[in-house]
């Protein structure tokens, strides 16, 4: 698949096949792929925590708040994605920019990420609804959680939708 195709292939999958277990050389190729994504000063200020069987269960649990996100229950495979401290060139930078470098470099290596997982024949959803002190309490993490990401194979019935995307003239400016 080329980039366009796994970016027309890639949805958040909201059903998947609990029966079907992940391979381990699938979840870390996706991960070697994740962690070569650029960042600020290359500090790659992140931590993946993957989590498998019970702890996947419990994970998920921490993401259903409200009734938000019941389908990640039957997705065999949760990735933590937590917040790490900058590298001194970056947090200087961060300061006299005013800008969040740690949460661009967090969403450049989840794109990378879920791009891998398409391309391994793997569905994603990338979660900001979870219960944060739940969630390190159960992996153990003491820094902040930014996104968990369920993973899995969709149910063969979780059909490819229709992308409904703003216009290309709306989104982009050409200046010359």
């Amino acid at each position: 698949m080329n980039f366009t195709e796994i970016a027309l292939n890639r949805q958040s999958c909201r059903n998947y096949d609990p029966d079907r277990p992940v391979e381990q050389e699938k979840i870390d190729a996706i991960l070697r792929s994740a962690i070569l994504a650029p960042s600020a000063c290359n500090g790659q200020p992140y931590h993946f925590t993957v989590c498998k069987n019970d702890i996947a269960k419990q994970v998920a649990l921490a993401t259903t708040g409200m009734g938000m996100n019941k389908f990640t229950e039957n997705a065999p495979v949760m990735i933590v994605v937590s917040e790490k401290s900058y590298v001194k060139s970056a947090a200087f930078g961060a300061k006299i920019k005013g800008n969040d470098y740690r949460s661009i470099d967090i969403g450049i290596t989840t794109a990378y990420l879920t791009a891998e997982a398409t391309a391994q024949g793997l569905s994603t959803c990338i979660l900001g609804w979870f219960d944060d002190q739940k969630i390190r309490k159960l992996c153990g993490i003491d820094e902040p959680v930014r996104l968990v990401i369920s993973l899995g194979y969709a149910n063969e019935n979780d059909k490819l939708r229709e992308k409904k995307r703003k216009a290309f003239d709306e989104l982009v400016t050409v200046k010359e």
